[in-house]
């Protein structure tokens, strides 16, 4: 055996090492922000993303980008999760959260080449990280939660460059109400916000401005009978999981009749069940049943004959939402109901929209119904993506209770400061602090760049406004001037930025860190058809499925 070679891989293994496995990983991540780059900012762009099954998704939301494309390759995925991790904590931010990662990818690359080790860059980055997250703190101005034009102003912010910017206004009017309406104060004094409370549904065929707030919620379905009354204004309302209808027999069972009169009795009886069960609703005071199961066709007969309102096949989800509108209870069997299990609310039908508003009248209660609007199915769900991301950036701005200046100004202010800061640090690390504040200015050559303006003039002059002493001078994408980004109203939150900074490094740090890939077969995440490697799809191991969404 000496002298020869021990194999310990099998023939379909792969084993890429040291500075191309370095490279493999770091253009495979850079291949993911690079994909979601052009759609930064008010001037960004849209990506059209077409499924296996043909389905068209139209947005400029980076993670729902990330999350539809077809990436096959482990690093790259890694970097997907910057984007989910970021939409889970901040609500927002994704793309700024990616792109950053991308850069400092590409910047520690150039490091690399100079022979500086991967730890020293991975050391100098955390310490960056941890002081630009204080300076973000050190910049960040206090709002109060009653402060309404700021925290729309940040909601008019995240839809700014979506399809939500028309009539952002009258939007980030809605999203405050309903913030307002599901926020509580909290024993030490601050304010939580329950966004799980507010419910968003989509209607297509009308405009965006005809979007609207319902204290309450909505139930998308007919009554059981038309005779049935559609309207109360005050309505005690039973929530029930159990179906109003004949009971089965746990057991197969048969039954023998002799006679007619035996057929008779027999039905009689299931009548009387059926009858029993009604009566028990309307002992207990009920107006309204909104069942989550069926309803027997005689049932509906003598609950129309009652003047009780019933309907069906009610989701478990609006039934569930509805509890918390009407302050009732969820009734899973009628022979334990009591008029305390009720809610009282109003409710009207809505026979053009062919839907139920139910609004609640208990003091205690609290849940709301965002109703969005939009021309097709397209607009609506991209509105909805871009209404989404406000509210949970509003919702944290009034928790939170911090901002920032947006348009780059903090960018550019916690460069500055992070190359003053590199100044104290001695060893290779310093090299790697400075390329950590050169990343961070990515975000404003990249809004530039999308406006059609140049970035590196643009970049230059708001450095020369830092430095100046303005430090919350940002680029307005709109005329291309620098100006002050809280006075212009474009203000995003202190917590999306440092997680985002946060999760960029983290991810960056962790590609950094391998320097060898070995794998039982391709470097795919896919084992289909497809093949895969470090060749293929410009380094990155079966990326192609993206390239072609893309």
């Amino acid at each position: 055996m000496q002298g020869q070679p021990m194999v310990i891989m099998g023939d379909d293994a792969q084993r890429v090492k040291d500075k191309d496995a370095q490279e493999h990983n770091i253009s495979a991540a850079r291949a993911v922000a690079d994909a979601v780059r052009s759609t930064l900012g008010p001037k960004g762009m849209d990506k059209m993303l077409v499924d296996d099954m043909g389905d068209v998704t139209i947005t400029n939301d980076g993670v729902t980008i990330l999350e539809k494309m077809d990436i096959d390759n482990p690093t790259a995925e890694m970097i997907v999760e910057v984007a989910e991790t970021q939409e889970d904590e901040a609500g927002d931010g994704t793309t700024t959260a990616v792109a950053i990662a991308g850069e400092l990818l590409k910047n520690a690359e150039d490091l690399l080449e100079q022979d500086i080790h991967p730890t020293a860059v991975i050391k100098g980055y955390n310490l960056a990280s941890e002081k630009a997250r204080q300076f973000v703190d050190a910049e960040a101005v206090d709002v109060d939660p009653d402060d309404e034009e700021l925290v729309r102003s940040v909601a008019e912010t995240s839809m700014t460059g979506k399809s939500a910017e028309i009539d952002k206004e009258q939007l980030s009017g809605l999203l405050y109400e309903a913030l307002r309406a599901v926020s509580v104060d909290a024993d030490d004094g601050s304010t939580v916000v329950d966004v799980a409370n507010i419910n968003i549904e989509t209607q297509t065929g009308r405009a965006v401005s005809e979007s609207e707030l319902l204290k309450g919620a909505t139930v998308s379905k007919d009554p059981v009978l038309d005779s049935m009354p559609t309207e109360f204004d005050d309505a005690d309302i039973l929530l029930l999981n159990e179906a109003i209808e004949v009971e089965e027999a746990n057991a197969d069972t048969s039954v023998n009749i002799d006679s007619p009169d035996q057929l008779q009795s027999f039905l009689d009886q299931e009548e009387e069940q059926l009858k029993e069960k009604v009566e028990q609703i309307k002992a207990s005071g009920a107006d309204v049943v909104l069942c989550q199961k069926g309803i027997d066709d005689m049932a509906q007969h003598y609950l129309a004959k009652e003047g009780i309102l019933a309907v069906r096949r009610v989701k478990k989800s609006d039934v569930e939402f509805l509890k918390e509108v009407l302050g009732a209870a969820i009734v899973t069997d009628l022979d334990s109901l009591s008029a305390d299990d009720l809610g009282r609310g109003s409710i009207r039908r809505d026979a053009e929209d062919e839907l139920f508003y139910v609004e609640g009248l208990n003091e205690t209660a609290h849940g709301v119904t965002l109703i969005l609007r939009g021309s097709t199915d397209h607009v609506v769900d991209e509105l909805e993506r871009g209404v989404t991301d406000a509210l949970d950036v509003a919702a944290q701005t009034i928790s939170d209770g911090r901002v920032l200046p947006g348009g780059g100004a903090i960018e550019v202010e916690v460069a500055d400061q992070l190359r003053n800061y590199a100044d104290s640090v001695s060893g290779r690390e310093q090299l790697a602090v400075e390329a950590f504040a050169d990343s961070l200015e990515l975000v404003p050559r990249v809004l530039a760049e999308n406006a059609g303006l140049d970035p590196i003039d643009t970049l230059v002059d708001l450095r020369s406004a830092h430095e100046a002493g303005e430090n919350r001078t940002g680029l307005n994408v709109l005329s291309g001037d620098l100006e002050n980004s809280l006075d212009a109203g474009v203000v995003e939150t202190a917590h999306a930025k440092e997680q985002a900074v946060s999760s960029a490094t983290e991810a960056a740090n962790l590609v950094l860190k391998i320097d060898d890939i070995i794998s039982a077969g391709d470097l795919s995440t896919d084992k289909g058809d497809d093949e895969g490697g470090p060749g293929g799809a410009g380094g990155m191991g079966g990326m192609g499925g993206m390239g072609g969404m893309m």
